[in-house]
Protein backbone atom coordinates (compact mmCIF):
# COMPACT_ATOMS: atom_id res chain seq x y z
CA UNK A 1 0.00 0.00 0.00
CA UNK A 2 1.49 3.24 -0.92
CA UNK A 3 1.15 6.51 1.06
CA UNK A 4 -2.41 7.11 1.82
CA UNK A 5 -3.54 10.35 2.41
CA UNK A 6 -6.10 9.78 4.89
CA UNK A 7 -7.00 8.41 8.05
CA UNK A 8 -9.52 6.27 6.84
CA UNK A 9 -7.06 4.85 3.98
CA UNK A 10 -4.56 3.64 7.27
CA UNK A 11 -7.26 2.30 9.60
CA UNK A 12 -9.14 0.16 6.47
CA UNK A 13 -5.29 -1.22 6.09
CA UNK A 14 -5.24 -1.74 9.84
CA UNK A 15 -8.24 -4.22 9.59
CA UNK A 16 -7.05 -5.88 6.55
CA UNK A 17 -4.73 -6.67 8.26
CA UNK A 18 -6.01 -7.57 11.47
CA UNK A 19 -4.35 -5.45 13.43
CA UNK A 20 -5.75 -4.29 17.01
CA UNK A 21 -4.20 -0.88 16.99
CA UNK A 22 -2.90 2.22 14.95
CA UNK A 23 -0.35 5.12 16.16
CA UNK A 24 -0.14 8.31 14.49
CA UNK A 25 3.10 9.99 15.14
CA UNK A 26 5.49 12.53 13.52
CA UNK A 27 8.96 11.77 12.24
CA UNK A 28 7.38 8.21 12.30
CA UNK A 29 5.52 5.92 9.83
CA UNK A 30 2.30 5.15 10.79
CA UNK A 31 2.65 2.07 13.25
CA UNK A 32 0.05 -1.10 13.73
CA UNK A 33 0.19 -3.26 16.44
CA UNK A 34 -0.59 -7.03 15.40
CA UNK A 35 -1.01 -9.99 17.68
CA UNK A 36 0.72 -7.68 20.61
CA UNK A 37 3.72 -6.11 18.21
CA UNK A 38 3.85 -2.57 17.63
CA UNK A 39 5.38 -2.55 13.77
CA UNK A 40 5.84 0.22 11.07
CA UNK A 41 3.15 -0.14 7.99
CA UNK A 42 5.06 -1.55 4.59
CA UNK A 43 5.81 1.58 2.36
CA UNK A 44 4.75 3.88 4.52
CA UNK A 45 6.65 7.76 4.51
CA UNK A 46 7.70 9.65 7.57
CA UNK A 47 4.52 12.01 8.81
CA UNK A 48 5.10 15.17 9.21
CA UNK A 49 3.37 17.28 12.15
CA UNK A 50 1.71 19.13 9.92
CA UNK A 51 0.32 15.70 8.76
CA UNK A 52 -0.09 14.23 11.73
CA UNK A 53 -2.44 16.95 13.00
CA UNK A 54 -4.47 16.68 9.98
CA UNK A 55 -4.69 12.39 10.08
CA UNK A 56 -5.36 12.38 13.64
CA UNK A 57 -8.19 15.08 13.69
CA UNK A 58 -9.89 13.54 10.57
CA UNK A 59 -12.72 12.10 12.09
CA UNK A 60 -13.21 14.48 15.20
CA UNK A 61 -16.41 16.79 15.29
CA UNK A 62 -16.11 20.66 15.57
CA UNK A 63 -16.29 20.70 19.08
CA UNK A 64 -13.74 18.04 19.52
CA UNK A 65 -11.05 19.81 17.40
CA UNK A 66 -12.15 22.98 19.58
CA UNK A 67 -11.57 21.12 23.28
CA UNK A 68 -8.51 19.30 21.87
CA UNK A 69 -7.13 23.44 21.70
CA UNK A 70 -7.82 23.90 25.17
CA UNK A 71 -7.36 20.58 26.55
CA UNK A 72 -3.99 18.99 24.41
CA UNK A 73 -6.48 15.65 24.29
CA UNK A 74 -9.50 14.26 23.91
CA UNK A 75 -11.29 10.94 23.37
CA UNK A 76 -14.08 9.97 21.24
CA UNK A 77 -15.12 6.71 18.69
CA UNK A 78 -16.52 6.45 15.74
CA UNK A 79 -17.33 3.99 12.72
CA UNK A 80 -17.07 3.43 9.33
CA UNK A 81 -19.56 1.23 7.47
CA UNK A 82 -18.43 -1.79 6.15
CA UNK A 83 -14.62 -1.71 8.08
CA UNK A 84 -15.11 -1.25 11.46
CA UNK A 85 -15.73 0.82 14.82
CA UNK A 86 -12.73 2.85 16.00
CA UNK A 87 -11.80 4.39 19.97
CA UNK A 88 -9.57 7.09 19.35
CA UNK A 89 -7.43 9.15 21.56
CA UNK A 90 -5.66 12.40 20.25
CA UNK A 91 -2.79 13.44 22.43
CA UNK A 92 -0.06 16.34 22.28
CA UNK A 93 2.98 15.07 22.54
CA UNK A 94 6.79 17.28 22.12
CA UNK A 95 4.66 20.21 20.26
CA UNK A 96 2.90 18.12 17.71
CA UNK A 97 0.41 15.81 17.46
CA UNK A 98 -0.14 11.78 18.48
CA UNK A 99 -3.23 9.54 17.85
CA UNK A 100 -3.85 5.83 19.72
CA UNK A 101 -6.75 4.16 17.52
CA UNK A 102 -8.06 1.22 18.25
CA UNK A 103 -10.09 -1.43 16.25
CA UNK A 104 -13.97 -2.13 17.64
CA UNK A 105 -15.76 -4.77 15.79
CA UNK A 106 -19.62 -4.11 14.64
CA UNK A 107 -20.54 -7.19 15.86
CA UNK A 108 -20.17 -7.94 19.57
CA UNK A 109 -18.47 -11.68 19.67
CA UNK A 110 -20.05 -14.15 21.40
CA UNK A 111 -18.22 -16.00 24.59
CA UNK A 112 -17.70 -18.83 22.48
CA UNK A 113 -15.55 -16.48 20.15
CA UNK A 114 -13.70 -15.30 23.04
CA UNK A 115 -12.70 -18.74 24.72
CA UNK A 116 -14.97 -17.23 27.88
CA UNK A 117 -15.29 -20.23 30.34
CA UNK A 118 -18.98 -21.72 31.11
CA UNK A 119 -18.54 -19.45 34.60
CA UNK A 120 -17.94 -15.95 32.72
CA UNK A 121 -21.11 -16.66 30.48
CA UNK A 122 -23.36 -17.45 33.76
CA UNK A 123 -22.69 -14.00 35.08
CA UNK A 124 -24.99 -12.79 31.98
CA UNK A 125 -27.69 -14.62 34.60
CA UNK A 126 -26.88 -13.00 37.98
CA UNK A 127 -29.61 -10.25 39.51
CA UNK A 128 -27.35 -8.19 40.82
CA UNK A 129 -23.39 -7.42 42.76
CA UNK A 130 -20.05 -6.03 41.41
CA UNK A 131 -18.37 -7.44 38.47
CA UNK A 132 -15.00 -6.26 37.96
CA UNK A 133 -13.18 -6.90 34.69
CA UNK A 134 -9.48 -5.87 35.07
CA UNK A 135 -5.89 -5.56 33.42
CA UNK A 136 -3.72 -3.96 31.12
CA UNK A 137 -5.01 -1.05 28.43
CA UNK A 138 -5.65 -3.71 25.36
CA UNK A 139 -6.14 -6.67 27.57
CA UNK A 140 -9.75 -7.12 25.91
CA UNK A 141 -11.50 -6.01 29.25
CA UNK A 142 -13.96 -4.07 27.11
CA UNK A 143 -14.85 -6.94 24.85
CA UNK A 144 -15.39 -9.26 27.57
CA UNK A 145 -17.84 -7.05 29.52
CA UNK A 146 -19.56 -6.44 25.59
CA UNK A 147 -20.01 -9.86 25.37
CA UNK A 148 -21.71 -10.59 28.73
CA UNK A 149 -23.85 -7.39 28.12
CA UNK A 150 -24.86 -8.74 24.67
CA UNK A 151 -26.24 -12.15 26.47
CA UNK A 152 -27.93 -10.17 28.96
CA UNK A 153 -29.66 -8.24 26.00
CA UNK A 154 -30.56 -11.16 24.29
CA UNK A 155 -32.24 -12.95 27.29
CA UNK A 156 -33.64 -10.72 29.88
CA UNK A 157 -36.58 -8.18 29.80
CA UNK A 158 -34.75 -5.35 31.79
CA UNK A 159 -32.96 -1.86 31.20
CA UNK A 160 -28.85 -1.42 30.79
CA UNK A 161 -28.07 1.73 30.77
CA UNK A 162 -24.00 2.10 29.83
CA UNK A 163 -21.74 5.20 30.87
CA UNK A 164 -18.47 5.12 29.18
CA UNK A 165 -15.41 7.14 28.08
CA UNK A 166 -15.78 7.38 24.94
CA UNK A 167 -18.92 4.59 23.70
CA UNK A 168 -17.30 1.37 22.45
CA UNK A 169 -19.65 -1.01 21.67
CA UNK A 170 -23.03 -0.24 20.31
CA UNK A 171 -26.33 -1.63 21.41
CA UNK A 172 -29.53 -2.05 20.11
CA UNK A 173 -32.60 -2.58 22.06
CA UNK A 174 -32.47 -5.86 22.06
CA UNK A 175 -34.94 -7.90 25.17
CA UNK A 176 -33.24 -5.13 27.08
CA UNK A 177 -34.06 -1.39 26.53
CA UNK A 178 -30.50 -0.46 26.79
CA UNK A 179 -29.05 3.36 26.85
CA UNK A 180 -25.27 4.47 26.70
CA UNK A 181 -24.51 7.92 27.73
CA UNK A 182 -20.90 8.80 26.61
CA UNK A 183 -18.69 11.17 29.35
CA UNK A 184 -18.50 14.98 28.03
CA UNK A 185 -21.23 14.03 25.19
CA UNK A 186 -24.25 12.98 27.37
CA UNK A 187 -22.98 13.89 30.45
CA UNK A 188 -20.26 15.66 32.60
CA UNK A 189 -18.77 13.17 34.24
CA UNK A 190 -19.22 9.13 35.91
CA UNK A 191 -19.40 10.86 38.91
CA UNK A 192 -22.56 13.00 37.87
CA UNK A 193 -23.66 10.04 35.66
CA UNK A 194 -23.95 7.85 38.86
CA UNK A 195 -25.69 10.74 41.04
CA UNK A 196 -28.51 10.60 38.98
CA UNK A 197 -28.92 6.94 37.68
CA UNK A 198 -30.87 5.27 40.22
CA UNK A 199 -33.78 7.72 39.15
CA UNK A 200 -33.37 6.40 35.62
CA UNK A 201 -34.91 2.90 36.87
CA UNK A 202 -32.12 0.65 35.60
CA UNK A 203 -31.15 -2.76 36.36
CA UNK A 204 -28.00 -3.79 34.69
CA UNK A 205 -25.70 -0.39 34.51
CA UNK A 206 -21.67 -0.40 33.07
CA UNK A 207 -19.65 1.99 34.52
CA UNK A 208 -16.72 2.24 31.80
CA UNK A 209 -14.04 3.09 34.27
CA UNK A 210 -13.49 3.27 38.18
CA UNK A 211 -11.03 6.06 38.29
CA UNK A 212 -11.72 7.51 41.68
CA UNK A 213 -12.96 7.62 44.92
CA UNK A 214 -16.62 9.00 43.46
CA UNK A 215 -16.98 7.10 41.08
CA UNK A 216 -16.20 4.02 43.46
CA UNK A 217 -18.56 4.63 45.96
CA UNK A 218 -21.48 5.56 43.67
CA UNK A 219 -21.02 1.74 41.64
CA UNK A 220 -20.54 -0.23 44.96
CA UNK A 221 -23.55 2.13 46.17
CA UNK A 222 -25.54 1.65 42.69
CA UNK A 223 -25.06 -2.23 43.43
CA UNK A 224 -25.85 -2.42 46.97
CA UNK A 225 -29.37 -1.05 46.18
CA UNK A 226 -29.72 -4.45 44.28
CA UNK A 227 -28.37 -3.44 40.53
CA UNK A 228 -26.20 -5.53 38.67
CA UNK A 229 -22.99 -3.50 38.00
CA UNK A 230 -20.16 -3.82 35.38
CA UNK A 231 -16.93 -2.20 35.97
CA UNK A 232 -13.42 -1.94 34.90
CA UNK A 233 -10.43 -1.28 36.26
CA UNK A 234 -6.82 -0.84 35.43
CA UNK A 235 -4.97 -3.51 37.95
CA UNK A 236 -3.20 -6.90 37.62
CA UNK A 237 -4.89 -9.69 39.89
CA UNK A 238 -8.00 -10.06 41.84
CA UNK A 239 -6.05 -9.36 45.41
CA UNK A 240 -4.90 -6.35 43.80
CA UNK A 241 -8.58 -5.03 42.61
CA UNK A 242 -9.98 -5.67 46.27
CA UNK A 243 -6.86 -3.47 47.63
CA UNK A 244 -6.95 -1.21 45.16
CA UNK A 245 -10.39 -0.11 45.85
CA UNK A 246 -9.99 -0.08 49.66
CA UNK A 247 -7.26 1.85 49.67
CA UNK A 248 -8.98 4.96 47.46
CA UNK A 249 -10.99 5.18 50.57
CA UNK A 250 -9.84 7.49 53.37
CA UNK A 251 -8.72 4.95 56.68
CA UNK A 252 -11.52 5.78 59.07
CA UNK A 253 -14.02 4.69 55.90
CA UNK A 254 -12.37 1.30 54.88
CA UNK A 255 -13.95 -0.84 57.39
CA UNK A 256 -17.21 0.09 55.83
CA UNK A 257 -16.20 -0.37 52.12
CA UNK A 258 -14.78 -3.63 52.88
CA UNK A 259 -17.86 -5.00 54.57
CA UNK A 260 -19.84 -3.68 51.21
CA UNK A 261 -17.65 -5.12 49.08
CA UNK A 262 -17.87 -8.78 50.69
CA UNK A 263 -21.22 -8.43 50.63
CA UNK A 264 -22.03 -7.35 46.89
CA UNK A 265 -18.60 -8.61 44.68
CA UNK A 266 -19.65 -11.37 42.18
CA UNK A 267 -16.88 -11.69 40.58
CA UNK A 268 -13.46 -10.03 39.51
CA UNK A 269 -11.81 -11.01 36.08
CA UNK A 270 -7.95 -10.12 35.54
CA UNK A 271 -7.53 -10.56 31.96
CA UNK A 272 -3.97 -10.69 29.65
CA UNK A 273 -4.02 -11.39 25.83
CA UNK A 274 -1.10 -13.53 24.79
CA UNK A 275 0.44 -14.59 21.58
CA UNK A 276 -0.32 -18.21 20.77
CA UNK A 277 1.63 -20.27 18.54
CA UNK A 278 -0.15 -20.44 15.09
CA UNK A 279 -1.03 -16.39 15.20
CA UNK A 280 -3.35 -14.62 16.88
CA UNK A 281 -3.97 -14.05 20.54
CA UNK A 282 -5.73 -15.76 23.20
CA UNK A 283 -7.21 -15.09 26.99
CA UNK A 284 -5.19 -16.02 29.54
CA UNK A 285 -7.99 -14.95 32.23
CA UNK A 286 -7.87 -15.44 36.31
CA UNK A 287 -11.26 -15.60 37.55
CA UNK A 288 -12.42 -15.37 41.52
CA UNK A 289 -15.78 -15.90 42.49
CA UNK A 290 -16.33 -15.28 45.92
CA UNK A 291 -17.45 -17.89 48.46
CA UNK A 292 -18.42 -17.76 52.15
CA UNK A 293 -14.62 -18.03 53.11
CA UNK A 294 -13.45 -15.05 50.66
CA UNK A 295 -15.96 -12.66 51.68
CA UNK A 296 -15.08 -13.29 55.61
CA UNK A 297 -11.38 -12.59 54.49
CA UNK A 298 -12.66 -9.25 52.41
CA UNK A 299 -14.77 -7.90 55.44
CA UNK A 300 -11.71 -8.23 58.09
CA UNK A 301 -9.45 -7.20 56.39
CA UNK A 302 -7.44 -10.42 55.11
CA UNK A 303 -7.16 -9.80 51.28
CA UNK A 304 -3.13 -11.61 51.34
CA UNK A 305 -5.06 -14.46 52.34
CA UNK A 306 -7.54 -14.62 49.45
CA UNK A 307 -5.10 -15.93 46.62
CA UNK A 308 -4.57 -19.23 48.58
CA UNK A 309 -8.21 -19.64 48.93
CA UNK A 310 -8.26 -19.13 44.80
CA UNK A 311 -5.65 -21.81 44.60
CA UNK A 312 -7.39 -24.40 46.43
CA UNK A 313 -11.35 -23.95 45.31
CA UNK A 314 -10.39 -24.42 41.13
CA UNK A 315 -12.29 -27.62 41.37
CA UNK A 316 -15.90 -26.36 43.75
CA UNK A 317 -16.20 -22.95 42.64
CA UNK A 318 -14.12 -22.40 39.06
CA UNK A 319 -11.93 -19.52 40.06
CA UNK A 320 -8.61 -19.63 38.59
CA UNK A 321 -5.20 -18.12 39.43
CA UNK A 322 -3.34 -16.22 36.59
CA UNK A 323 -0.78 -19.09 37.05
CA UNK A 324 -3.09 -21.58 36.66
CA UNK A 325 -4.57 -20.16 33.25
CA UNK A 326 -1.16 -19.66 32.06
CA UNK A 327 -0.56 -23.56 32.83
CA UNK A 328 -3.61 -24.28 31.24
CA UNK A 329 -2.71 -22.67 27.71
CA UNK A 330 0.61 -24.85 27.83
CA UNK A 331 -0.83 -27.72 28.28
CA UNK A 332 -3.17 -27.35 25.39
CA UNK A 333 -0.50 -26.40 23.08
CA UNK A 334 -1.61 -22.95 22.54
CA UNK A 335 1.70 -21.33 24.26
CA UNK A 336 5.24 -22.66 25.63
CA UNK A 337 6.66 -22.08 29.13
CA UNK A 338 8.93 -19.16 27.53
CA UNK A 339 5.92 -17.19 26.54
CA UNK A 340 4.07 -18.21 29.58
CA UNK A 341 6.82 -16.77 31.27
CA UNK A 342 7.09 -13.41 29.91
CA UNK A 343 3.53 -12.91 30.81
CA UNK A 344 3.19 -14.74 34.41
CA UNK A 345 2.87 -12.68 37.87
CA UNK A 346 5.48 -14.93 39.37
CA UNK A 347 7.77 -16.91 37.30
CA UNK A 348 8.92 -19.33 40.23
CA UNK A 349 5.21 -20.33 40.59
CA UNK A 350 4.59 -20.97 37.23
CA UNK A 351 8.01 -23.13 36.65
CA UNK A 352 6.91 -25.52 39.65
CA UNK A 353 3.27 -25.73 38.27
CA UNK A 354 4.82 -26.49 34.67
CA UNK A 355 7.30 -29.15 36.85
CA UNK A 356 4.20 -30.62 38.29
CA UNK A 357 2.33 -31.26 35.39
CA UNK A 358 5.78 -32.89 33.53
CA UNK A 359 6.24 -34.98 36.16
CA UNK A 360 2.67 -36.22 36.05
CA UNK A 361 2.85 -37.09 32.11
CA UNK A 362 6.30 -39.31 32.90
CA UNK A 363 4.59 -41.28 35.43
CA UNK A 364 1.53 -41.68 33.30
CA UNK A 365 3.16 -42.56 30.14
CA UNK A 366 5.34 -45.08 32.36
CA UNK A 367 2.60 -46.48 32.90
Amino acid sequence: MSNPRSLQDLITELVKQKGSDLHISAASPPRIRIDGVLKPMENQAVISPEEAKKLCLEFASEDLKEKFQSSHEIDFSFGIENVSRFRANVYLEKESVAGAFRTLPWKIPSPESLYLPLKVKELAQRPNGLVLVTGATGSGKSTTIASILDQINQTREEHLITIEDPIEYVFSHGKCMVHQREVGQHTESFQIALKYILRQDPDIVLVGEMRDLETMQAAITTAETGHLVFATLHTNSAVQTIDRIIDVFPPTQQPQVRSQLAFILEAILCQQLLPVKNGGRRLALEMLFPNYAIRNLIREGKTHQVYAQMQSGQATTGMVTMTQSLVNLIKSGLIDLETAKEYAPDREELETSYRRIQSGNEAASEK
